[in-house]
């Protein structure tokens, strides 16, 4: 799985900010490896420097292979709280794609009956 990470021009994309985002996703949608070829992330401040209110905005994209791609976002007070709740968003939102597709309800079985 390869993960892309995007910050805006208010937010600082460091090395070590990638390095967090990708052992998070790593660590978080690992599982789906073999299923989502990509997955892109998007970290933005809503406010800019504008404003104190530190609205942080991550979105994340996966790309699962042969499917079209699914996206999520999240806003946060701050850059990690943002990343944290835009991953599990997308993890459950991966488990919900791939139970309904994989699902074997309806499916035949392998005796060449109708499963209910």
């Amino acid at each position: 799985m390869q993960i892309q990470v995007n910050t805006d021009n208010h937010v600082e994309g460091s090395e070590e900010l990638t390095r967090e985002v990708e052992s998070l996703v790593e660590g978080t949608l690992g599982r789906f490896g073999d299923w989502i070829t990509r997955v892109e992330v998007q970290i933005s401040d809503e406010d800019g420097p504008k404003n104190h209110r530190n609205a942080k905005r991550c979105e994340m994209e996966a790309r699962p292979e042969g499917h079209q791609p699914l996206s999520v976002s999240h806003q946060g007070a701050t850059v990690d709280q943002a990343l944290k709740g835009c991953v599990k968003k997308l993890e459950r939102l991966l488990d919900d794609t791939k139970g309904r597709l994989y699902d074997p309800k309806g499916n035949t079985s392998y005796a060449g009956d109708q499963t209910t």
